[in-house]
């Protein structure tokens, strides 16, 4: 009796597939459940298994482009193959003088994204800490998953030989398979790793070398490419779209050398030479992706609004210079700007509450307490941890808590409950050496005040001309639940309190 396999419905969207690689033989005998070949959609990968134990007849060849539901093989159940049992024979001989020191023990142990917050549904698989077929231990890290707020490790969920489902760069929901781990007791002996290794490391002569995935092969025969001239970074050396793109430009270099070595003699007057005309793509991360979309919905679904004032920090700056050393020998950390201007903002945000408000829905939230979001520019893109109860907090606490959060910041390792909630956001684009800027308001907060560079400046004080220390302030706000003179008052506020610093000490 034969048995047909058909090419299987692998999502919603998908209508066709193509053959990526036969890991059986027309012929041969397969197993139940056994992975007979692999199938590539303009989307993942998938394996497609035996759905009968019997002998192999292929219909379709590597590279052809089935529709979903056509037949791509059949299996002959019942029957036998005599090479293929001599050869499971040997193998089995050649495998019974090696004594392992592991063994399966059935279970296969499938891991799925965790829950990692509550408003994040879906990850991206970051980086792969351990390779496909290696030997894990329970707890032991094997991959970095990122989403739109952080990184997070992913731990082992057992002992065994891992199998990747997904791929890096891989959009994941929550829920779903990220891998399988072969569950086995106790660890392999170096001497099968070593063999592993030898009979797995010449990659470049299995399928996958040199071999481009479909779109790939699209792009490289559009642009008149040879394959021989590419060299594939995919899994076993394999051409992925990536590579295309990037084979693309390389050699259409050479063309254009060539072609202006050789035209000079015919063109009258030749183009003046210019520098190098490459450009490159990267996939834009789970997080610059989400920073996106939140600030284009801001912009479009609040009524922002901005406005400005000075400030002159020469008081503040006086006081740093004269106890800055006394602080750091007592704290363990220095006096900065940031723990002025939290404490100023504590204070105005207490006095105008509509500052420190969002509104939900129909209603207006007002905040009792101080939860201060500080913009930090990470590796991977800006984050905004909160400072928690900061109305609380004393100078040295202040500063204490924002080293820690942008030290945490910048190594990614800051956590989904450092960085929700905020009732008020901070962003200093001084450092960078902004002199104006319209910070956009951090949602669902109400407002947000920009920090600027500080410039000297000749400014008018009791009719005299003063050189001064002076800082730009920029308050963007929702105009909807903030009134102009709710958000003028509260700037003018921060201005008198940092103008002068003892205010704070005294709470006038």
């Amino acid at each position: 009796m034969s048995k047909e396999i058909k090419v299987p419905a692998v999502g919603e969207s998908i209508t066709e597939v193509t053959i990526g690689q036969w890991f059986k033989k027309d012929g041969d005998e397969v197993q139940m459940d056994e992975v007979l070949c692999e199938l590539e959609s303009d989307k993942a990968t998938f394996e497609l298994p035996a759905e009968a134990a019997g002998i192999l007849r292929i219909k379709a060849e590597e590279g052809d482009t089935l529709e979903i539901g056509a037949v791509i093989c059949s299996i002959e159940e019942g029957a036998t193959s005599n090479s293929s049992s001599k050869k499971v024979e040997s193998k089995s001989k050649e495998e019974q003088p090696k004594p392992a020191s592991s063994s399966s023990i059935g279970e296969i142990k499938e891991m799925v994204v965790p829950t990692v917050g509550e408003s994040i549904t879906e990850v991206t698989l970051a980086t792969w800490l351990k390779k496909d077929g290696d030997y894990v231990k329970l707890d032991e890290i094997i991959a970095e998953v990122d989403s739109d707020k952080a990184t997070f490790e992913l731990p082992a969920e057992a002992s065994g030989i891992l199998k990747h489902v997904a791929q890096e760069g891989d959009v994941l929901e929550i829920g779903g398979l990220i891998c399988k781990i072969e569950v086995t007791e106790g660890a392999p002996e170096a001497s099968a790793e070593s063999d592993n290794e030898g009979s797995t490391s010449p990659s470049s002569d299995s399928y996958a070398s040199g071999h481009p995935s479909p779109a790939a092969s699209k792009i490289l025969a559009e642009k008149g490419i040879s394959v021989d001239s590419v060299k594939g970074s995919g899994k076993d050396g394999r051409i992925t779209k990536e590579d295309a793109q990037g084979a693309q430009k390389s050699a259409e270099a050479p063309k254009r050398s060539e072609a202006k070595t050789s035209v000079p003699e015919k063109s009258e007057s030749p183009a003046p030479a210019v520098g190098s005309r490459n450009e490159r793509r990267e996939k834009m991360s789970s997080l610059r992706k989400t920073v996106a979309r939140r600030l284009v919905t801001v912009k479009n679904e609040t009524a922002m609004l901005t406005t400005f004032n000075e400030v002159n920090m020469k008081p503040i700056m006086d006081l740093r210079s004269k106890f800055k050393e006394q602080f750091k020998e007592k704290h363990g950390v220095g006096l900065g700007f940031m723990s002025f201007f939290t404490k100023a903002v504590c204070v105005a945000l207490q006095e105008w509450p509509s500052v420190n408000a969002k509104i939900d829905g129909n209603e207006m939230v007002f905040n009792d307490f101080c939860d201060i979001s500080i913009a930090v520019s990470a590796p991977k893109g800006l984050v905004v941890p909160v400072i928690r109860n900061a109305e609380a907090m004393s100078f040295d606490q202040i500063e204490k808590e924002v080293v820690r959060l942008a030290g945490k910041a910048r190594d990614n390792k800051l956590s989904i409950e450092e960085m929700t909630g905020g009732t008020f956001t901070l962003t200093n684009g001084g450092i960078f050496g902004s002199m104006m800027s319209t910070p956009i308001i951090n949602a669902p907060q109400s407002a947000i005040l920009g920090m600027h560079n500080i410039v000297q400046r000749p400014m008018a004080v009791n009719g005299e001309v003063v050189i001064l220390p002076m800082m730009y302030l920029a308050l963007s706000y929702d105009h909807r639940i903030i009134d102009g003179r709710e958000s003028v008052s509260f700037l003018v506020r921060v201005k008198e309190l940092l103008e002068d610093p003892t205010r704070l000490l005294f709470g006038v």
